[in-house]
């Protein structure tokens, strides 16, 4: 087993960039958490703003300018924008839930990469100790 454990443990460190660019994949991993963060409030605002619109399609449907607009009025029409703020609002809550799930990589994302850059600093440590 301590065969096994090894190889893989090769392996993982060998994914790892050099030490020398410590600073370079520091700030390549800057970028990405940024462009993550944007996508992510991007992601959260529409579906904020699909469900909010789903709300007032439905206080709409339901309010009494409908029935003023039209003498002939009928009942159809209700149900029909009902059934639609319906759809709205639920595709508004799957893009929320959608943006929690996105949300929980990122995090888990941000948590690794602290992790590799902490091996990093530690190896160039180690290498800086070695050729003293």
């Amino acid at each position: 087993m301590e065969k096994g454990n090894e190889s893989m443990r090769e392996r993982l460190l060998a994914r790892l960039p050099q030490p020398e660019n410590v600073a370079g994949y520091r700030e390549e991993t800057t970028a990405l958490m940024a462009k993550h963060e944007r996508a992510l409030f991007w992601e959260m605002a529409s579906g904020r703003a699909v469900t909010w619109l789903g709300i007032g399609l439905f206080m709409f449907a339901n309010s009494t300018w409908l029935r003023r607009l039209d003498s002939q009025f009928d009942s159809r029409i209700v149900i029909f924008f009902d059934v639609l703020a319906a759809v709205i609002f639920f595709t508004g809550a799957l893009l929320i839930v959608g943006y929690q799930i996105n949300r929980s990589k990122v995090d888990l994302l941000k948590e690794v990469k602290q992790v590799q850059l902490q091996v990093l600093e530690l190896q160039a440590s180690l290498k800086n100790e070695g050729s003293k």
